[in-house]
């Protein structure tokens, strides 16, 4: 850990574990619970996040989101990710962590490559790095940033990053600091901890082809989410060739305990039953999405109930299917 590692990224353990061309895996986002408004319980998340890796879920994700503001309604996982992610990763062995995302012009890349290349190596390898240039405005003041100027930061810092990381006592230079005489320990288990860009954040999709590890995107009409993956690929092969680098899709759900209760629209999703899930997750597995983040916060029962649903009736038809006897 106190040597850039060899290793590319492409054998990272929570990369292997949740992406494997052709093949759509499952992930839940925490908190993992059913909720009114902004305000989660936040119980009985360790037990429901071990339940989650027994029953073969691929990842764990985790968001970042500072402040409480009652005009966006959302305030995440309540702690912080990084704290978050270390009690998480202390209480699971297999499961890859996720963020989706970290929002970079609001912290110093510095303390974002440490935190995350420690997240890294206290998991034994499981951390996915998602990444964001922020959007939500009461943030920009109170950290004092200027929104207008953070799709320049975003990109700046995503290069101090991976420099922080892959580097030995290398200067590292930019707008906001250099690094100079000194090196930032511990370094990841591979040489780059995964990234994937969220959205577009602010960033041309060329760009995004050619600097992330993939990219996490929002539910959308299959339709039109072929399209757009569709795009990405093609933008992979003229940025980087025939490389692989998934794409990821959010998705909420309320999933009826009826198996046969037909989709119907809500927030971002779909309030439907465990039959009609497999047949849309098995349709976007077929137009190339290759993971997808579920999210209870709409649902109508029990996380305990729907995780344990989920991972009897959908998880065994999906996932990265991994020998990896670590994985």
């Amino acid at each position: 850990m106190y040597q850039p590692s060899t290793t590319p990224y492409q054998e990272h353990r929570g990369f292997k574990r949740t992406f494997r061309q052709g093949h759509l895996s499952l992930g839940l986002f925490f908190p993992l619970e059913a909720f009114e408004g902004d305000t989660p319980r936040m119980l009985d998340q360790v037990a429901l996040a071990k339940r989650a890796e027994a029953l073969g879920f691929s990842a764990l994700w985790f968001r970042d989101v500072p402040l409480r503001d009652p005009s966006f309604g959302d305030v995440g996982q309540v702690f912080d990710p990084w704290v978050y992610l270390g009690y998480m990763a202390a209480h699971t062995t297999k499961i890859a962590l996720g963020t989706a995302s970290i929002a970079l012009p609001l912290r110093h890349p510095l303390h974002t490559a440490k935190a995350a290349a420690s997240v890294d190596q206290l998991s034994d390898g499981r951390l996915l790095l998602g990444v964001a240039s922020g959007d939500r405005p009461v943030e920009f003041p109170a950290f004092n940033v200027n929104p207008d100027e953070r799709a320049e930061v975003f990109r700046e810092r995503c290069e101090v990053i991976r420099q922080a990381h892959s580097t030995n006592f290398e200067p590292i230079r930019w707008n906001g600091g250099e690094l100079l005489g000194a090196d930032l320990i511990p370094k990841p288990t591979t040489r780059q901890i995964p990234l994937f860009v969220t959205g577009h954040s602010r960033q041309s999709l060329d760009w995004i082809a050619r600097e992330s590890h993939g990219w996490i995107n929002y539910p959308r009409p299959p339709k039109i989410q072929r399209m757009i993956v569709d795009d990405w690929r093609q933008q992979v092969m003229t940025e980087c060739g025939p490389v692989y680098k998934p794409f990821i899709q959010s998705l909420y759900i309320d999933l009826d305990a009826l198996p046969s209760t037909p989709p119907s629209p809500i927030h971002l999703g779909f309030r439907l039953g465990r039959d009609h899930l497999r047949t849309l997750l098995e349709n976007l597995q077929e137009i190339g999405v290759d993971h997808v983040i579920l999210n209870l916060k709409y649902g109508k029962r029990s996380a305990v109930d729907v995780i344990e649903e989920l991972g009897t009736h959908i998880v065994p038809h999906f996932g990265a299917q991994v020998s990896d006897k670590l994985s």
